[in-house]
């Protein structure tokens, strides 16, 4: 049966090894042309890049096959990577109320995927996605993908056209940055160079 959607992703060499990782956590940037994903395995304080990609559901006419499908593709993914957390991305509060009410029934739907096998959902506005990568909540989807090419050590050639899935992985790495943190955190960088100082051993030329 030929599908409506298209699976786009890569995957690390440590995508072999993930029941050696201490824990698992796949980040979802929800949407109902494309959604990103992305996986990442932890081990000891290091985060590794698992694997990372979109799904493209643009043919779907249907708005409500769309949500079947991204449900189906959340499911399988969990069942492939078997994560131990998810992280979300919340939807940007914008003016298009249609707009708004499609995203958000496509978080609800991936959300669901999870909850349907008892995984902890954490979910992170965009601007606090951001200053947890690159030290600035306004930093553009490009600036993102490069901060995290830099911190997991992504070669450039892995890297996909669609900065959907670098946000998603971006999702999964806020998250294991939110897990590190002590109860009383003082406030992060507040620019790209203070983060850069202030983290040298995450990021890599």
């Amino acid at each position: 049966m030929k599908r409506g959607d298209q699976l786009k992703g890569v995957e690390s060499a440590v995508a072999s090894h993930e029941a050696e990782m201490d824990r698992v956590i796949i980040g979802i940037d929800p949407g109902t042309n494309v959604m990103g994903y992305g996986v990442l395995g932890i081990k000891g304080k290091k985060p590794l890049l698992i694997a990372m990609g979109v799904i493209k559901l643009s043919k779907f006419e249907s708005h409500y096959l769309r949500l079947k499908r991204i449900h189906e593709r959340v499911a399988g993914l969990i069942e492939q990577y078997m994560p131990d957390e998810m992280a979300i991305e919340a939807p940007f509060f914008g003016k298009n109320v249609q707009s708004m009410l499609k995203l958000g029934r496509a978080q609800g739907v991936a959300m669901s995927a999870a909850l349907e096998r008892d995984i902890p959902i954490t979910e992170y506005e965009p601007r606090k996605i951001k200053m947890a990568i690159t030290g600035n909540g306004a930093a553009s989807k490009e600036q993102v993908q490069e901060m995290l090419r830099r911190i997991l050590d992504i070669p450039r050639e892995q890297l996909l056209p669609e900065l959907d899935a670098t946000d998603a992985l971006a999702a999964s790495l806020c998250h294991f940055y939110e897990l590190q943190k002590p109860a009383s955190a003082p406030s992060g960088p507040r620019s790209w160079k203070a983060f850069i100082a202030a983290n040298p051993s995450r990021v890599k030329p």
